[in-house]
């Protein structure tokens, strides 16, 4: 039983102590709901005390801005009403200005009233006065005013005449005082040899009985040195003399020496005539290669192609009117660098143009077209430079002229061909020169007589007074001038003077 009573005592010790915690965790949760009441009080309080200071923040602020809105209106309302004033002022001005101009408006119209009237009463009078001049004048209004057009006319064409001229002899004298100045400086610059020689082919034989070797038994010396050299072989009753024709001079060139070693190696045959051209041709080749780049360095115009030197070579065995022209191509180089050296231009393209512009002279006899086209081609072909093309091309104004050193050239190719000495012109040419320029002076209308002088470098035009004046005195000079340019090729310049003679003529009876 007293396991029983332990398991009863055991039973109610955990009742009561269950009951126990049951109390104590009862008066737990009264005090901690207590606690929370106490905080949520706490809290809303001081919530409420947060917003009071917010309300009253806001209060504050809401205040201050309606204090500082209200004294920036009054700031506003005050310069309203001074530019409210200001606007008063300007439009009682305005009306003021408006009755003042009102006013002189008024008297303006009464002027002008006056004026209209006084203006019809001049109409009048004049009306009477020219009535009165074309009666005592026996003329009428249109007739009076032809006459003084044509008066006016006269006299203005003289005045222009008389401007013209003088502008002109103005601009004259200064530019040729500025030419001589550049050209002389530059032709100073440069020695310029005078041609004293022409490449002739003219070969001298000891005696004529070497003209039968030349020719051979059935002439079959002279025709294998024809058909090997390309060249004809002149023997004629000249004594001692033998001459070299063909249109090729390089050709030329190597017959000529051909035949001065068979004269005066004396063994003449086929076998040898042949040994003797192929050796010719070989110093000639030689002397082309030579004399380009001696030209090359003389003209200093560096890095050129190696064909164009060659070209260049073989003019030293071509001649105009007796001037070498490779020693021309290197002469016009050189003043066309001096020449741009004085005007600022580029003195390279200048000087490269100056010494190519001749270029075509060394196949012109074998290429279709004149020598400026076929130099400007070949100039294209090796890659030079445009603007050196241009001077190529332009020095003979077979194309338009768009560089100052394509203008340079042209001059010095003009300075080197017409300086004392450096070309001759045979009879013929200079025959028909003269009466070309005489032909184009006739060919115009108004001109009596003309006469070229002093070489073929002036034309003297004689007009008839009676129907050209001066006016058309000094057209007429520039359109002669300028049909020449185009009509004929020559060195240097040529002088065109239009001279008006008018006579009067009365007997004393």
């Amino acid at each position: 039983m007293e396991w029983v009573y332990a398991v009863i005592a055991a039973l109610l010790g955990i009742g009561i102590g269950g009951i126990a915690g049951y109390f104590f965790r009862q008066q737990q949760y009264q005090q901690q709901m207590g606690n929370l009441e106490a905080m949520r009080k706490r809290l809303l309080e001081e919530s409420e005390k947060q917003s009071r200071e917010i309300v009253l923040a806001a209060r504050d602020e809401s205040h201050r801005m309606r204090e500082d809105a209200e004294k920036e209106l009054e700031a506003r309302r005050g310069q309203l009403r001074q530019e409210e004033e200001r606007l008063q002022r300007r439009r009682d001005q305005l009306d003021q200005r408006q009755e003042q101009m009102d006013r002189k408006e008024q008297t303006m119209n009464k002027r002008q009233s006056t004026i209209d009237k006084r203006w019809n009463d001049l109409e009048k009078l004049e009306a009477q006065r020219r009535e009165e001049l074309e009666r005592v004048a026996s003329l009428s209004t249109e007739e009076a005013r032809a006459l003084l057009l044509e008066q006016v006319a006269q006299e203005t064409r003289q005045d222009m005449a008389r401007v013209i001229r003088e502008e002109e002899r103005y601009a004259q004298e200064d530019a040729d005082r500025r030419a001589r100045e550049i050209i002389t400086t530059a032709v100073q610059r440069i020695a310029g040899e005078q041609v004293a020689e022409l490449t002739t082919k003219t070969i001298e034989i000891p005696s004529d009985e070497l003209k039968g070797r030349i020719i051979g038994r059935g002439g079959r010396n002279i025709r294998v040195f024809e058909q090997k050299a390309g060249v004809d072989v002149i023997v004629d009753d000249s004594p001692e003399v033998i001459t070299i024709s063909s249109f090729d001079p390089i050709r030329r060139e190597v017959a000529a020496r051909t035949m001065h070693k068979l004269v005066a190696d004396g063994r003449i045959h086929p076998a040898r005539i042949e040994q003797l051209l192929a050796k010719s041709r070989k110093e000639v080749t030689d002397t082309i290669r030579e004399q380009g780049e001696r030209a090359v360095y003389e003209a200093e115009v560096p890095g050129v192609h190696p064909e164009i030197v060659k070209l260049l070579g073989q003019l030293y065995f071509r001649t105009s009117y007796g001037q070498n022209q490779l020693a021309h191509s290197i002469e016009v180089a050189k003043l066309a660098s001096l020449l741009a050296a004085e005007l600022g231009a580029d003195q390279k393209v200048a000087r490269t143009g100056g010494l190519l512009h001749d270029l075509g002279k060394a196949v012109d006899f074998e290429v279709e077209g004149t020598h400026a086209t076929i130099g400007a081609e070949i100039a294209r072909r090796y890659g030079v430079p445009e603007a050196v093309i241009n001077c190529i091309e332009g020095h003979h104004h077979e194309v338009d002229q768009i560089s100052l050193e394509a203008v340079l050239v042209e001059a010095a190719d003009a300075i080197s061909g017409a300086r004392p000495g450096a070309r001759r012109e045979s009879l013929e040419h200079y025959i028909k020169r003269i009466r070309t320029l005489e032909e184009i002076a006739h060919s115009f209308t108004g001109v009596e007589e003309s006469y070229a002088i002093q070489a073929g470098r002036e034309v003297r035009i004689i007009v008839r007074p009676g129907e050209i004046d001066d006016l058309d005195a000094l057209r007429l000079s520039r359109e002669v001038a300028r049909k020449i340019e185009d009509t004929l090729q020559y060195p240097g310049q040529i002088k065109v003077t239009v001279i008006r003679e008018t006579r009067s003529v009365e007997y004393a009876k």
